[in-house]
């Protein structure tokens, strides 16, 4: 049974701070925060032990070093039951990026990342397309990203109850 636990103002703040700059060191962040580095680093500790941070990463323009293709497909399935089955597989398609499990038209939306036309193709026609349980899939080729930014987490509230996943 999960329970409940609750995340205060600073925990908020921290995570807002980080997920505008993951690079800031303890210290800084807390001085900016008016707290000890020590105290950032247990509140971090706390916060990815609850599952809630899930480490970092480093933000790369894939454009840059020569991928040039985005694309999302909307992806229709046999049957929802598949589902699990499907998301195996595609997590083996390297240019897969993401995967969200979606209502209206589409059972699965995934985001791909190719170095051009040819590599998209590649992925669709002799992977995607061979996956047992899709029945078909549409594709939207994305010209250019015009913003992308993580949430801004309300820092306002004293404390959010957090569903704790462990038993």
């Amino acid at each position: 049974m999960a329970s409940s636990l609750n995340i205060d103002k600073l925990d908020l703040k921290i995570i807002n701070e980080m997920m505008n700059d993951a690079g800031i060191s303890y210290a800084d962040l807390g001085k900016k925060l008016f707290v000890s580095g020590g105290t950032i680093h247990v509140r971090m500790k706390k916060l990815q032990e609850l599952g809630i941070v899930k480490g970092t990463r480093l933000q790369v323009d894939l454009k840059k070093i020569g991928y040039d293709v985005t694309a999302f497909v909307g992806i229709y399935l046999e049957k929802s039951s598949l589902y699990d089955s499907v998301v195996k597989e595609l997590r083996r398609i390297p240019e897969i990026v993401r995967v969200n499990y979606t209502t209206g038209n589409y059972s699965i939306f995934a985001e791909v990342v190719c170095r051009d036309i040819q590599q998209l193709r590649r992925v669709l026609h002799d992977e995607l397309q061979k996956v047992k349980g899709i029945e078909r899939t549409e594709t939207f080729i994305s010209l250019e990203e015009s913003f992308s930014r993580s949430v801004s987490i309300d820092t306002e509230d004293a404390a959010i109850p957090v569903k704790n996943g462990k038993e």
